[in-house]
């Protein structure tokens, strides 16, 4: 087919996600290897934010094709009441490095239906309706998990579909603390806010949270907060539940991010890396006390792709190799040099307000006004549709052949686990010469 014939047919038939839709002009991609993807003209990209936060392992990894390829011929599918190898063989797999206790596991196919299935246990397991969840978070598109949802895609829908029972926690969020207060003599105050909410909050199933923040900033809490929060959910009978679509999978530097704090919650929802994206696979991980209720008791979900072993199969070939690759080690050991570079713009960019990340994840966070955090953008403005500084950034990244996401007032650098030490740095370099766009707008009127 003609590219431009392709690219027509399907901006003027497909929806697009998040945006209006009038004005989309997509790329159309052909074809990736590595951390690299070539658009129908030839041109060449990095993929510095590994599309959605998600080709971890990169593009074209041949043993997770051949693990697609060989398990379509053996099964391409059976009906979620059966028992597969795939399913087997991944089950014993995901004991070897998932967090000890999360031992029982119902599979989906996106980290939106994972997230669904970990509401609906929690509620259906503790016959309670509140979950409590934080303002900076994105957990699903779905009708629960959008509902839990902090960031402005809730605001979008909330009044057409909301699920009721929600209520925002603060986000520990140093940049900008929510409560005027500088670590470490705030004492936490955004942990201990919560031991006060659930004291006479009253109803409240569950706790969600991002353990490293994704879409909305890579936000990395202070070394107390997780472990704290772990503290007051078991004190007030509240489950816990992690959100690892984005943080896991070696993405900061361990299996998941709960492991930097030793933190085991009740329920671990992921995606994402878990295939390497290479196949649509949620992931909602539960304690066998969880499991325990629903034997005698009605188990409320389920759907037809529910452990398709399609998805499976490829997901044992992921996690041997992520372990082949050393690519855990190798995330945090670049993730401290990705850190430095990114300081190093800092420096030279008055744009930059703030960067901070762990391992392969980390936000460049753009301001208008570095002495008083003043964003270029708000959630409004993404919701009006109005032209946003950080897509201007990514915009000219992008010209001069480097894929960035953007969200709001920052931008997310997250490369597949694999990328080459030069590779990052050619990233980074474009990144540093596109920051001229924000620096040009520093002190300007909004």
């Amino acid at each position: 087919m003609d590219p431009d014939e392709a690219r027509r047919i399907v901006r003027e038939t497909n929806y697009v996600t998040w945006r209006r839709q009038g004005g989309w002009d997509p790329l159309l991609v052909t074809r990736a290897e590595g951390s690299r993807f070539w658009d129908s003209s030839g041109k060449e990209y990095l993929d510095l934010s590994s599309q959605l936060m998600a080709t971890n392992l990169g593009h074209g990894n041949e043993r997770v094709i051949a693990a697609i390829a060989d398990q379509a011929r053996r099964l391409a599918y059976a009906g979620p009441g059966f028992a597969t190898e795939a399913r087997a063989h991944l089950s014993q797999s995901l004991g070897e490095v998932l967090p000890a206790g999360l031992r029982r596991y119902f599979f989906s196919t996106s980290g939106t239906e994972a997230n669904e299935a970990a509401l609906k246990i929690a509620r259906a397991a503790t016959g309670r309706q509140k979950v409590l969840a934080r303002y900076r978070s994105y957990h699903g598109a779905t009708a629960a998990s959008i509902s839990v949802t902090g960031d402005p895609r809730r605001k979008a829908i909330e009044p057409l579909q909301k699920v009721p029972g929600t209520v925002f926690a603060p986000d520990c969020y140093c940049y900008r603390c929510p409560f005027g207060l500088t670590y470490p003599d705030c004492d936490v105050a955004c942990a201990e806010y919560v031991d006060y909410q659930l004291e006479h909050e009253g109803d409240v199933a569950a706790m969600i949270l991002e353990p490293v923040v994704g879409t909305n900033g890579v936000l990395v809490p202070v070394p107390e907060y997780l472990p704290r929060i772990r503290e007051i959910t078991r004190k007030h009978g509240v489950l816990l539940i992690a959100d690892e679509v984005m943080s896991g999978w070696g993405r900061v530097g361990e299996w998941f991010a709960v492991d930097h704090w030793k933190v085991v919650p009740d329920i671990l929802t992921t995606a994402k890396g878990i295939t390497g994206a290479y196949v649509p696979l949620g992931l909602t991980a539960t304690t066998a006390a969880l499991h325990d209720v629903f034997q005698d008791r009605y188990f409320p979900h389920g759907h037809t792709y529910e452990a398709h072993p399609l998805t499976l199969g490829p997901a044992v070939a992921a996690i041997e190799e992520y372990r082949r690759l050393g690519l855990l080690e190798k995330s945090r050991h670049d993730g401290l040099y990705l850190l430095q570079r990114l300081r190093e713009i800092q420096e030279r960019h008055p744009s930059v307000g703030e960067v901070r990340g762990m391992g392969l994840f980390a936000a460049v966070e753009l301001v208008r006004d570095r002495k008083n955090r003043t964003p270029f953008n708000t959630e409004e403005d993404k919701l009006a549709g109005k032209p946003l500084v950080a897509d201007q950034v990514a915009a000219t990244m992008l010209k001069d052949g480097v894929f960035c996401v953007s969200w709001v007032s920052h931008l997310i650098v997250a490369p597949p686990l694999i990328v080459t030490r030069g590779e990052l740095d050619h990233g980074l370099d474009v990144l540093d010469r596109a920051l001229a766009v924000a620096d040009a707008k520093v002190g300007a009127a909004g």
